[in-house]
């Protein structure tokens, strides 16, 4: 297509920051987003900002004992949009943003930092009950659903003797009826184990040889179809999810991008074959990704397997000098998008052009 037609990354807002920022979400069907991080004397931030034209307006800003490293609204109903964060001490703590001085929900979830979170069953997306996992360093994933007190509905550890990996991403799939669910999740040994929650077991394990930085499904709820996994190395890999080969696994392609971490994968929520990656060097880059005629095909003994298709670059622009470490496309605005950086700067983009790639 012609470079006209090309979406252009546009930065709508810049707002600096006093702290180091961890993660940013929009709050859903509205104009406002959140920003998490760590404060310069060890104390954790909520900030909540509405967009108002070209800026951002501060309309909050919550303290809190612990930094806080991730959060979702994943479990939350669109009623409540209560937001659930990991932090620096191990706690899963679920927020009422119009009052926050409490916590709605919270519990001691591991023994190190939660490195990362993610939910389901809440604001509408996937079938079943409301959960939220948490991946930490002390090399636990752990399934809690809100709704009951203290103890994880699953628990997926090290087996003894094993040595314990930091996990540094999680990730719900395959959300598509009440019973189905499965967790990704990737370590900083380059490990991928998607746990199936139906049946409490691993269904899939790969390695990528690099720390996993950030994984993601295209789509929570429904049958799996597609995942990305990004690493340290500058490589992100898109595994084929509709067809699991017995000894094979799923097919991949695989994709280096430049030769620092790719921090963040997000896929755009009205298009699941496009993709924001965020880079070490301070870069987004926008992806399509382009299904092979076929999508599975029979080996010599007649066993199913799948085939990669490939990935396409649609455009890319450097926001930064520092990482750009979180990302968030709006689920309401196609083309709205936030994303932070080590820089502390919080960026609001508009990227133009979707409807025509």
């Amino acid at each position: 297509s012609s470079g006209l037609e090309r979406p252009q990354l546009v930065a709508h807002v810049q707002q600096p920051l006093s702290y180091t920022l961890f993660d940013c979400k929009w709050v859903p069907r509205s104009a406002r987003l959140l920003c998490l991080g760590s404060a310069a004397r060890g104390t954790g931030v909520i900030q909540l900002y509405e967009l108002r034209g070209g800026r951002v307006e501060l309309l909050r800003e919550i303290e809190k004992a612990k930094p806080i490293k991730c959060g979702t609204f994943g479990a939350t109903s669109l009623q409540q949009r209560y937001l659930a964060t990991g932090d620096f001490g191990g706690n899963l703590n679920i927020w009422n943003l119009e009052a926050p001085e409490i916590p709605v929900y919270s519990v001691k979830g591991h023994k190190e930092i939660i490195n990362s979170i993610d939910g389901v069953g809440g604001l509408g997306i996937g079938e079943g009950a409301p959960e939220i996992v948490t991946g930490s360093r002390d090399g636990t994933v752990k399934v809690w659903d809100p709704r009951q007190k203290d103890m994880p509905v699953a628990n997926m550890e090290p087996v003894q003797g094993e040595s314990k990996r930091d996990c540094w991403t999680v990730a719900f799939g395959n959300a598509y009826n009440q019973e189905e669910r499965v967790v990704c999740a990737g370590y900083d040994n380059g490990d991928i184990k998607l746990f199936d929650l139906k049946t409490m077991s691993l269904r899939w394990e790969t390695n990528i040889k690099n720390g996993v930085c950030s994984v993601e499904f295209d789509r929570k709820d429904v049958n799996m179809n597609k995942l990305v996994a990004t690493s340290l190395e500058g490589k992100f890999h898109v595994f084929d999810m509709r067809t699991q080969h017995p000894t094979k696994g799923f097919a991949s392609v695989s994709e280096k991008v430049q030769k620092s971490t790719i921090w963040q994968v997000r896929h755009l929520p009205q298009n699941r074959d496009i993709f924001m990656t965020s880079g070490g060097a301070g870069s987004l880059h926008l992806w399509k990704y382009e299904y092979p005629a076929q999508r599975s095909k029979k080996d010599s003994e007649g066993a199913e397997m799948g085939v990669a298709g490939s990935v396409s670059l649609l455009q890319n622009v450097t926001l930064s000098t520092q990482p750009i470490s979180s990302l968030d496309w709006s689920p309401d605005k196609k083309g709205l998008c936030v994303c932070g950086a080590f820089d502390q700067t919080l960026r609001v983009l508009i990227v133009t052009k979707l409807n025509k790639v």
